[in-house]
């Protein structure tokens, strides 16, 4: 044992001697010798310092040496870029067939920190992008970190926002049945009408947090017309259909919906009609003037609109204004469109008004009739002097001559009119629209009464 310690001593020994004649002793020497130097040489190095033009070189050297450091220093802080990259998308990691989650934005913006070319290369490289792991949580409030994952540890980054509160919600399902609604129908040809649509299922699955789900009023499939290929009357297929989930209040609830899109068949019809063009004078003519006849540039139009529109138009009616008229004028006219009628095939008309001396006559005997009266009640007149008017026809002499009793109306209008007696006016109307009809007797009496 002794013999090793000897050894061991030895080896530190010769370790020693190694430092002391290779290291202490040249470097004490090296000391000693600058400093006789100086010693003897005293008085010339506090000459030579003392020069002007020694200190100016000095200062040039100590000038230059600061400015190399300094812009070495410039240069490193220089070479510094900073990037944003926007909207860059959120991956979260959890059980979606149990969870939902909400609070967690969809993208973040990325701030990027380093040299010009490894942020060139950042943004080359494949990355995981931003992420949040939420497995292991339970439902409730949670403050969560993202992360980006870049392969290039050279740079630093910071995400705007980097900490997020999300809420974890146990997911449910329920069954809603499904309708449509027709986007940017006013795009489609107005010849053409959209008859029917025909989804390829009646029902589909939403899911979310449940009280998304108690806010769902209806789930409809949203059928574009812009997505209508060359559309004409017949049917057509329209594939990967939107489906988007309603509140009451017609906003847009975020739920899950199963599936996301339907097939739809679309079936287009285009019904038409030729009908007659009728001039409808508004108005008094000047005193003692009356229309002796109406012209149209064009006799007939074909009208275009919905079924129940087409079915029940039998002409198009075209107002002119003759107030005041007392000679004879030409109309231009815009046609006006009715409910339900989305094309007509001609858009403007000329009118020819012939103006005539005005003369008149009466019809007699004309039986009142009733309008709007309610369903449970019946009228009766109240003497036979309230059944029947007298009618003054009044216009050109050529009309007036034309217009019989069997032409004429006489009616009283009761809406609104309940059990007891009324006395109510008299309205008269007739085929011929070129003249007027008035009723001498402006009042009549009836009875109502419950049937």
């Amino acid at each position: 044992m002794k013999k090793i310690i000897r050894s061991i001593g030895k080896i530190f020994q010769h370790i020693g001697l190694f430092f002391d004649k290779w290291l202490i002793v040249p470097i004490t020497k090296f000391i000693l010798k600058i400093t006789s130097f100086f010693k003897d040489n005293s008085k010339g190095i506090d000459k030579f310092i003392g020069k002007k033009s020694t200190l100016i070189v000095i200062s040039l050297i100590l000038a230059f040496a600061v400015f190399i450091l300094i812009d070495r220093d410039s240069s490193v802080m220089a070479d510094q870029y900073a990037e944003i990259l926007y909207n860059q998308p959120v991956t979260a990691v959890y059980n979606e067939e149990l969870y939902v989650v909400e609070g967690l934005p969809k993208t973040v913006d990325i701030t990027l920190v380093g040299e010009k070319r490894h942020i060139f290369l950042a943004k080359q490289a494949p990355s995981k992008g931003v992420s949040v792991d939420l497995t292991g949580l339970s439902e409730g409030n949670h403050k969560v970190t993202l992360k980006y994952s870049q392969r290039l540890k050279s740079l630093d980054y910071k995400l705007d926002p980097s900490i997020v509160t999300v809420t974890i919600y146990p997911k449910v399902s329920g069954t809603k049945n499904l309708t449509y609604d027709i986007l940017h129908s006013d795009n489609l040809d107005p010849k053409l009408f959209i008859k029917d649509v025909e989804l390829d299922r009646d029902d589909v699955i939403i899911k979310g947090a449940k009280y998304k789900l108690e806010k769902v009023a209806t789930v409809k499939a949203l059928v574009d017309v812009d997505d209508f290929v060359n559309p004409k009357a017949g049917q057509l297929t329209l594939k990967n259909v939107e489906l988007v989930a309603y509140d009451t209040n017609g906003k847009v609830v975020d739920v899950e919906i199963v599936p996301k899109t339907v097939t739809a068949k679309v079936t287009i019809s285009s019904p038409s009609k030729e009908v007659p063009i009728t001039v409808v004078p508004k108005g008094n003519l000047a005193t003692g003037k009356s229309i002796k006849n109406t012209t149209t540039s064009i006799d007939k139009v074909t009208v275009y609109g919905t079924e129940e529109a087409i079915s029940k138009i039998e002409s198009l009616p075209v107002e002119i204004d003759v107030t005041g008229l007392s000679t004879d004028k030409s109309y231009k006219v815009t046609l006006k469109k009715p409910t339900g009628i989305t094309h007509i095939s001609v858009k403007t008309l000329t009118v020819e008004v012939i103006v005539d001396n005005s003369t008149s006559k009466e019809l007699n005997d004309i039986s009142i009739a009733t309008e709007n009266l309610d369903s449970r009640y019946k009228v009766q007149a109240l003497s036979e002097s309230d059944s029947r008017v007298t009618v003054i026809v009044k216009g050109s002499q050529d009309v007036v001559n034309s217009v019989d009793a069997t032409s004429v109306t006489a009616y009283i209008d009761l809406k609104g009119y309940g059990v007891g007696e009324h006395e109510v006016p008299v309205k008269v109307k007739g085929t011929e629209l070129k003249v007027n009809y008035t009723s001498k007797t402006k009042k009549v009496k009836v009875r109502i009464s419950e049937k």
